[in-house]
Order: C-alpha cells, then sequence, then structure tokens
C-alpha cells in the first residue's frame, strides 16, 4: 500500500494577465488507509492539485516550479510517461466532478467500467465484464443486470457518479482521488454516493482524497481536513479539531456561509465578512422600500390548478407534473424541493408557459394565461422570468455582456435609445455587484459566481413580478451561494419580487422561503410554511430529504 507525500508543490500558469500561482508551495500527506478532505472555493488549486499527482496537466500551460510528488518514495514528477500510464488508473485512480462529459456516450457503461482492467491486463475481456458487473451492482447500479448494453444517457445523474466510483474502484487502487463527486447532485443521491464510498474504501482498504469546496460533506467522510486557499494550505487539522477549534478566518467562513435548517438569520455570512470584516454592516437585513410596504398583504399573484403536464418517451406517456395544486403569493419566495425527476422545473416553467400542458390551469393575477392572445402574452413574458442552474450553458459565448442584457430591452422594446439602454445595463450591473468596466468581456472571462449575477442581472431587464429559481446556486461554492442568496433576498425587498425557488437542498430553500413545497414522482406531497416543513414534516419523504443534509457544517460554531 502507497503513501503520498506533496512536498512544496508549485503549479503555475501564464496567461494574458501574467502569471497565475494556482499551487503555491503546498504541503500534503496522505496515510495508507486514510480519507484526506481537501477543501477550498474553485480557484483555490484543489484541482490542480488531483491532476498534478497523476500529471494530466498539459506543459505547457502549465509550469511546474519547485517542489515533489512522492508515491511510494518515487517522485511521480520524475516518471517517465510510460511509468505514468502503468500508475493511473491502477495504483492511483480518480473519480472527476462531471461523470457525463468523463464517459464516452457511444459505449455501454458496463464495457467502460471493465476498461480499465483490460488497458491494464489485469484479466480477459470475459472476466473483466463480470468484474465490472459485480463492482456496478455493488455500487447500486443493478439495472445492468437487466440491461448490460445500457448507455450513459440511460442513466441518471447519481447512476452516472456510481458508474464512475465504480471505474475508479474496479482494479483496486491504493489510492482514490475523489474530485467534487457529488457536486450538483441531490442531497439524497449525495448520501447515498458518501455511504458507497465510505463502505467500499473501508473493506477495500482505500485510500482517498476527496475535494470539495463544502467543509460540511468533507466532515462526514475525511478522517482529516486540509483547507486551501489562493494556491495556499491555510490550516489542516483533524475533522473534529478543524470544527470544535478553527484556526483560519477562511475556515471559520466556509463553515458558516452554508445555509442550515438551523438558520434564522435574513442574511447569510460571507467570506469578506470574515478575511475583511466589518462589524457593523454584518447581520443587517435588506432596507425596507415602498415595494416591500406594499406586498404584505398575501395576495396570490401565481396558481396552478390541477396542472398536468406529460412527455412521451419511447416506453409511452411519462406524467412529469400530476394534478399539481400550487398558490404563490405576491411578493413572497415559495420553495420547492424534490429529488430529480420530481417534477420540479418541469412544474416551474409549466408557470412560465415555457411546457405544454395536458390539462389544468395557471392563472396570473387571476387571469388563466390560455386565454391570453399574442400582445397579452408578450406583456406575461415580460413579467415572468427564469434564472437556470448552469450559468455558462444559459449565457450565449458570442455576445458580451452588455450584448447579452441589452438584447431583452430590445426584444420588449424597453428604453428608447442604445444610451438609455446602456445606462440600464450599467444600472443593472451594479445592482447586482459588478461594474461598467465588465460591458465588453464575454462570459468566458468570469467565474460562476459572476455569470450567475450576470444571469440576475439578466433576468430582471424586463422588471419582472415573479422569477423562477431553478436550481440556480446547487453548483456554486458555499460562499459564492451565499453571496447570491443574500442578493436574491435584497433584491426581493428592494423591487418587491415574488420567487419560485426550486432546489434539492432544504436548508438553502429554508434560508429563502416563506412557503415549502414537497414534490416527489410528479404530485405535491407536502406544502405549508418553511418553518413547519422543518420542524414537523409529515411525510417520510421529507424527512428523508432533511436527514441527507450534512449535518457537520454546523453555523451554531459560530456567533455572529
Amino acid at each position: 500500500m502507497g503513501q503520498l507525500t506533496i512536498k512544496n508543490l508549485e503549479v503555475s500558469f501564464h496567461s494574458r494577465e501574467g502569471t497565475i500561482h494556482a499551487v503555491d508551495g503546498i504541503d500534503l500527506c496522505i496515510n495508507p488507509g486514510e480519507v484526506v478532505g481537501l477543501v477550498g472555493e474553485s480557484g483555490s488549486g484543489k484541482s490542480v492539485t488531483c491532476n498534478s499527482i497523476l500529471q494530466l496537466l498539459p506543459s505547457p500551460p502549465a509550469q511546474f516550479g519547485k517542489g515533489k510528488i512522492e508515491w511510494s518514495g518515487k517522485d511521480l514528477l520524475q516518471q517517465t510517461d510510460d511509468r505514468m500510464k502503468s500508475i493511473r488508473g491502477k495504483e492511483i485512480s480518480m473519480i472527476f466532478q462531471d461523470p457525463m462529459s468523463c464517459l464516452n456516450p457511444y459505449l455501454p457503461v458496463l464495457d467502460q467500467v471493465a476498461e480499465p482492467l483490460l488497458i491494464h491486463g489485469m484479466c480477459s475481456p470475459a472476466e473483466a465484464k463480470s468484474k465490472a458487473m459485480q463492482m456496478l451492482v455493488k455500487v447500486g447500479v443493478d439495472r445492468v443486470t437487466e440491461n448490460p448494453d445500457s448507455y450513459p444517457h440511460e442513466f441518471s445523474g447519481g447512476m452516472r457518479q456510481r458508474a464512475m466510483i465504480a471505474m475508479a474502484l474496479i482494479t483496486e487502487p491504493s489510492l482514490l482521488l475523489a474530485d467534487e463527486p457529488t457536486t450538483a447532485l441531490d442531497v439524497t443521491v449525495q448520501a447515498k454516493v458518501l455511504n458507497i464510498l465510505r463502505e467500499l474504501c473501508s473493506n477495500l482498504a482505500v485510500s482517498v482524497l476527496f475535494v470539495s469546496h463544502d467543509l460540511g460533506l468533507v466532515a462526514e467522510l475525511a478522517d482529516r481536513v486540509v483547507v486551501m486557499y489562493r494556491g495556499k494550505v491555510v490550516e489542516q487539522n483533524e475533522t473534529s479539531a478543524i470544527f470544535q477549534n478553527p484556526q483560519h478566518p477562511y475556515v471559520k467562513a466556509l463553515i458558516a456561509c452554508r445555509p442550515t435548517l438551523e438558520n434564522t438569520q435574513d442574511r447569510l455570512p460571507t467570506v469578506e465578512d470574515f478575511i475583511n470584516p466589518q462589524p457593523e454592516n454584518q447581520g443587517e437585513s435588506p432596507v425596507e422600500t415602498e415595494f416591500s410596504n406594499s406586498l404584505k398583504s398575501g395576495k396570490v399573484l401565481t396558481e396552478a390548478k390541477s396542472l398536468v403536464v406529460e412527455f412521451t418517451t419511447n416506453k409511452g406517456a411519462v406524467r412529469a407534473v400530476d394534478e399539481v395544486n400550487l398558490r404563490i403569493n405576491q411578493g413572497k419566495t415559495h420553495g420547492l424541493v424534490g429529488e430529480s425527476g420530481s417534477g420540479k422545473t418541469t412544474l416551474g416553467r409549466a408557470l412560465l408557459n415555457l411546457v405544454r400542458k395536458q390539462s389544468g390551469e395557471v392563472l396570473f393575477h387571476g387571469n388563466p394565461i390560455s386565454s391570453y392572445d399574442d400582445k397579452k402574452m408578450m406583456s406575461f413574458r415580460k413579467s415572468m422570468q427564469i434564472i437556470f442552474q448552469d450559468p455558462y450553458a444559459s449565457l450565449n459565448p458570442r455576445l458580451t455582456i452588455e450584448q447579452t442584457l441589452i438584447e431583452p430591452m430590445v426584444v420588449h422594446q424597453i428604453g428608447s435609445s442604445k444610451k438609455e439602454r446602456r445606462a440600464r445595463v450599467v444600472a443593472l450591473l451594479e445592482e447586482v455587484g459588478l461594474g461598467s468596466e465588465h460591458l465588453v468581456r464575454y462570459p468566458h472571462e468570469f467565474s460562476g459566481g459572476q455569470r450567475q449575477r450576470i444571469c440576475v442581472a439578466r433576468a430582471l431587464t424586463t422588471e419582472p413580478e415573479f422569477i423562477v429559481c431553478d436550481e440556480c446556486v446547487s453548483a456554486m461554492d458555499v460562499s459564492v451561494q451565499a453571496q447570491v442568496l443574500n442578493l436574491l433576498k435584497a433584491l426581493q425587498v428592494s423591487r418587491g419580487l415574488t420567487y419560485l425557488f426550486i432546489s434539492h437542498d432544504l436548508g438553502v430553500v429554508k434560508f429563502m422561503s416563506d412557503e415549502i413545497s414537497v414534490m416527489q414522482k410528479g404530485q405535491l406531497i407536502e406544502s405549508g410554511p418553511a418553518n413547519d416543513i422543518y420542524n414537523s414534516p409529515q411525510t417520510k419523504y421529507t424527512q428523508k430529504l432533511i436527514q441527507s443534509i450534512p449535518t457537520a457544517n454546523r453555523s451554531k460554531l459560530f456567533s455572529f
């Protein structure tokens, strides 16, 4: 069994802005059979560290300075390509963040899981398939026994991630690198994946480097935690010590800024609050305006009545929304939770008339939208917007941010001139925490959190009344997530907005929502005030969602 030791590792990249020190002199050790959590925000150097271990970074642009990565006494940075090929996937395996982009869409999943055994000449093709089948069943992908020729697109996100775990463990490696393996998964699927990793690693005595931006999640699996910030290790300790007595402000911030079910604050703390504290501003609620003061009557803004939405597949009709009745009050946030496939997104899009309904009705200000003519429908489109889960995919990569934000204004004839529209765009960017210097940039030049702020600004261009937030923070760093959630709350108060907030994370939904509805298999199985849903859930399904939330992330450890 091998031991990994990283000594003073330096990795940099050259860009037009200059040299970026992605990893800046870090030290890290993983002992045989140990699970080490590597935590930090996007850009902190976590993935670069993982890819450096397996020498997966192209050089150039990556430049390695001083430092060593020792595996079983040998420096991996000095090994030949042939030697690294014999190590990758056999001695050291890796689970990547996005299984869909890592799985070959043209090959059955079973064949892909068996492939590492064949590459390393560990057994015959027939034996490799048999072992792959056993490993897939072990990680919970039972459907391969019924259909061995299943392709990646036929699997859910959770099942694809389990297949990736099976592929990584099939050769029984000594070290497993898990790079954000549960990001954007349902909390229930996430819990299952963690249990699988915990059980398999214990049974196979595999060492694990578990990479995540979520310190609470890592705490459920790791024996020891290493925290990175801007390419450096700022703190490392036993997991219990990290939570009981964190030393670095950044570590305290990562623990504190994730919303928990116990959270009663109107504003989440952010990393900036800890790195550059401004006590006079912490914990302040947004200032109420004429909008917020006028929207306390509980008037219903949009409503679904006996709504049914079906999709036709090669296996027949699938009822994604099944006789749903839902009321969303003006100026409030209605949370919608449930696992992937429960119908949340379909319901949200049906309220916006973006998917065709089979029966039932959607009302807006008490009027059925099915009765709208073209002119009334255009006005309806202006009043209702959506913020999608993936900000990069929802922004046109060929348009500058200015062009992206002006486009809805042109469509809806907002502003009388280019100058006026540009002024509106600048004001919107400032409202979401960006500046006029960003106007000429393209989406790829922004971080994930900045792109989501741009998407929020775009949703605001038409001055809507109602916004569907569809998993809009699910794949974000917990610190960036806190910033966006605070922004959405502040905008709701200043603009009098009404939200349907869709998520699988009850902690996030509870922080944002006045009312919560729980969705399962196309039906609303439970609805009520946010506190009631948490304090006394009426269904086993809701109880399961609550129990699946990582419990090690406790904001109670700190006072703000």
